[in-house]
């Protein structure tokens, strides 16, 4: 058992050092407040907002103020268990992260508690088990009873996965057509069939982020984003209830009751769902009474403080960009309500999620939804996602014999080993003469799959392909390999969009956030690939920014949640795809083959079953 470390997609400043923004003190000196009078002696305390994301790896936390400028963030570590497809959690010790990065990144705003207006909890789609107490119930083989959350990336759930596709429930056409072991039911029945004990001391199955925001609050109301997106619950049975009224603790009646019992789970039917949720809520809306006194003294905030209805990381990536306006098209008339329309976010750290929407539900195979108002309220939400792209290249890095070197060199120089490599493969490019940087690949070509294929394929025993190696092991090696695998991921993002909008979407722009979007090189080859402009956010915590939004929701400082999105969202740079038309030619060469690869997989997969009956 050991703290994972964090990983370089995630944490380390990837265009070189971050800036930290210093704020004037809330207090006037001593000295000054004797030379005012009674009426001016103090400044008011300034409104804040308090996003907080449990990653995978660290708790982030972060203190926006009310135009969205990030006042100052911080991280604490999370630590994880890994065993083969096992991949598990503390909820003890996120929480215990999560108030050691809120209590510093007040610190470093200069925010004291009483500033701070709304809060709001953003997570990974994690699966927390608690008694009736709210103690951990283990979810490991090894009765630890430490390790209470069954992370996000677990793949142990596999087999349970197919067997539930294989019922063609009529509820699986609301994710793309059929679950992933990543979603919460396979998990589930992997926990009945498995540990039957665990099974039946579970008072609750909760969402990371839900049980977040229920441990902040002591009030268990599931969000629509958590339960839709990974529940299978079909939140359009609430579309006459969107108003602050009816939707604030609005009964749980999007549950299909026949595709509980058709998988196996009719016991959390019992009790009008009591351990799955009884009782739902739009992203944004109050909690409850608020942050509770156990809470706020743990966090250093003030009870009561509003507490909104959480977001999964990604979607909270989503609304912290999705909104967002470059400056040069702040008066266009093309930026208009039909603009988030032709918009893809991307989050991408340890995974990539890809979000988009539309007025109209679109049931595309192999992509996650439509899911009504599961990110932004009133619009169906379509989401892809890679699930290892960070993890993979932290992955092929670490594993690489040239890497401790390059590590030493990054750690010396304060940057990232991305900025190293970046500036390796700008030095081969000249040595080589390569036309372009891109070029530097043509020899070798990548399959990303190393954790399956979420989308558009919905394969989870796919598997990552490299073709091309050979007994070199430089450094410079390593950076084409590294090179090769961020081109994988970007036309794995281009399969994506081109899959949507062939069944009716209209993806023209994408908008980057999360640790992988500080990368330039990763940035531009994305732009490159896809042929879409793309959007960097003004705030590069879009994640943290999308929870505090759902606190600023909470504490009535806009009336909606998008209201709150086109106030807060900013722009920051925006990357263009090269105007090289030699550039595309190649991608589209490469993007072939890309697609070949896995093709060749499928046959590969076929002739040795053959020959193994």
């Amino acid at each position: 058992m050991h703290a994972k470390r964090n990983s370089w997609s995630e944490t380390f400043p990837l265009l070189g050092p971050q800036i930290r923004l210093q704020s004037l003190p809330t207090r006037l000196p001593s000295s000054v407040v004797g030379m005012t009078s009674a009426t001016d002696a103090v400044i008011p305390p300034r409104p804040v907002f308090l996003g907080v994301n449990a990653g995978t790896a660290t708790a982030h936390a972060g203190i926006f103020d009310e135009s969205g400028k990030l006042l100052g963030s911080s991280s604490s570590p999370i630590q994880i268990w890994r065993d083969g497809n096992c991949i598990e959690q503390s909820s003890t010790d996120i929480w215990h992260a999560v108030c050691a990065a809120v209590r510093l990144a007040c610190s470093k705003a200069n925010v004291s508690g009483e500033e701070v207006k709304g809060l709001g909890f953003a997570a990974t789609c994690s699966l927390v088990a608690v008694d009736a107490d709210g103690s951990p119930v283990t979810v490991s083989w090894s009765g630890d009873s430490r390790r209470n959350v069954i992370v996000w990336m677990d793949h142990r759930a596999v087999e349970q996965a197919e067997r539930i596709n294989s019922s063609n429930s009529p509820v699986l056409q609301y994710c793309g057509g059929s679950l992933s072991p990543e979603m919460q039911p396979p998990k589930l029945l992997w926990v009945k069939e498995n540990l039957p004990d665990t099974w039946s001391m579970v008072f609750r199955w909760m969402d990371l982020s839900d049980w977040l925001s229920y441990r902040a609050t002591d009030e268990d109301t599931r969000s629509l984003c958590t339960i839709v997106c990974k529940w299978n619950y079909l939140g359009h049975a609430h579309m006459s209830q969107y108003n602050e009224k009816d939707s604030r603790n609005m009964e749980a009646c999007g549950w299909d009751d026949d595709f509980w019992e058709e998988i196996g789970l009719r016991d959390l039917v019992d009790g009008h769902h009591a351990k799955i949720g009884r009782s739902v809520a739009f992203p944004g809306h109050p909690l409850g009474s608020g942050l509770t006194p156990e809470a706020a003294k743990e966090m250093g905030l003030v009870a009561g403080i509003p507490v909104g209805i959480s977001l999964i990381d990604a979607h909270a990536g989503g609304v912290g960009v999705m909104e967002s306006i470059p400056v040069q098209g702040s008066n266009s008339k093309e930026f208009n309500k039909e603009t988030i329309l032709h918009r893809m976010a991307l989050v991408c750290g340890t995974s990539t999620c890809h979000m988009a929407v539309s007025r109209d539900k679109l049931f595309i195979p192999g992509v996650w939804g439509p899911f009504w108002s599961a990110m932004v309220p009133e619009y169906w939400l379509t989401e892809g996602g890679q699930s290892a792209t960070g993890a993979l290249l932290d992955h092929l890095i670490q594993n690489h014999v040239a890497s401790p070197h390059l590590l030493n060199c990054a750690a010396s120089q304060n940057v990232s080993v991305f900025d190293i490599l970046n500036k390796l493969l700008e030095s081969l490019m000249v040595d080589l003469k390569s036309p372009f940087l891109a070029a530097l690949t043509e020899d070798i070509h990548i399959l990303p799959d190393f954790h399956g294929n979420r989308s558009p394929i919905s394969d989870p025993k796919a598997k990552g392909v490299i073709h091309g190696l050979t007994l070199d092991t430089s450094e410079q090696e390593l950076a084409v390999l590294y090179l090769a695998t961020v081109q994988a991921i970007a036309y794995g993002t281009r399969h994506i969009v081109e899959h949507c909008n062939s069944h009716g979407h209209k993806i023209s722009t994408l908008l980057a956030s999360g640790g992988l979007s500080k990368n330039s090189l990763f940035i531009q080859e994305h732009a490159d690939i896809t042929g879409c402009p793309i959007i960097l956010p003004r705030e590069r915590e879009s994640v943290l920014l999308g929870a505090a939004i759902l606190g600023a929701v909470a504490a009535r400082k806009y009336s909606t949640l998008q209201e709150a999105m086109k106030a807060l969202n900013a722009a920051g740079q925006v990357i263009y795809p090269s105007t090289n038309p030699k550039v595309k030619v190649y991608h589209d060469a490469k993007y072939r083959i890309f697609r070949e690869l896995y093709e060749q997989q499928l046959s590969h997969r076929s002739i040795m079953a053959q020959a193994l009956s």
